[in-house]
């Protein structure tokens, strides 16, 4: 007679294996892309005219495909760029004519400010890097960000993030981030 091989009792085998898969999923980090935050305005509608802007209003940045910078037709640097635009953007009282358009408006909760006219119209060549397009935004958003906490500080002594969403909403009033993108073409540098 021949000795039974004790069997081995497996049925907890498939629970244990979901227990561990949960385990590894739960504690696993994922690398997660990190994009834009950013809300796209409506299309717009195709029967109205766009309006006109003055060039002294527009700030023109270009991007190569060679992730070279032409800001207003002159070679640009990235390290600069936020400065630049950030000059460009503050209203220049009285009209400086080799800035953008300065006009005074009553805004609620603020009172009498100046705003200015200004444009950041933002062109990219097809072959651009991902990297460069990402610290060219980067860019333009800190100006526009360094501006409106500037104008919180001054307006109700707190940093903008501190503001409730009110005055958060005056102050976008007051400095609204002007930036037209357009689509990308081939732009070449020399």
């Amino acid at each position: 007679m021949a000795a039974k091989t004790p069997e081995l009792n497996a049925s907890s085998m498939a629970d244990i294996a979901f227990l561990l898969l949960i385990f590894f999923l739960v504690t696993t980090t994922m690398d997660v892309d990190t994009g834009i935050g950013r809300v796209l305005p409506p299309p717009p509608d195709p029967t109205v005219k766009p309006p006109d802007f003055k060039t002294r209003n527009v700030m023109n940045v270009l991007v190569s495909k060679s992730d070279r910078l032409l800001v207003n037709n002159r070679p640009g640097d990235i390290n600069t760029l936020k400065d630049d635009v950030k000059e460009f953007i503050t209203p220049h009282i009285p009209d400086n004519p080799d800035f953008p358009e300065v006009y005074e408006e009553e805004i609620p909760l603020l009172g009498k400010v100046y705003r200015s006219r200004a444009l950041i119209s933002l062109k990219n060549s097809r072959g651009t890097s991902y990297k460069m397009y990402i610290s060219v935004q980067d860019k333009l958003a800190q100006a526009f960000t360094e501006l409106k906490d500037e104008l919180a500080m001054k307006k109700f002594a707190k940093h903008y993030d501190d503001l409730d969403d009110d005055l958060k909403k005056a102050i976008n009033t007051a400095i609204p981030a002007r930036v037209s993108e357009a689509e990308p073409d081939e732009i070449g540098v020399k």
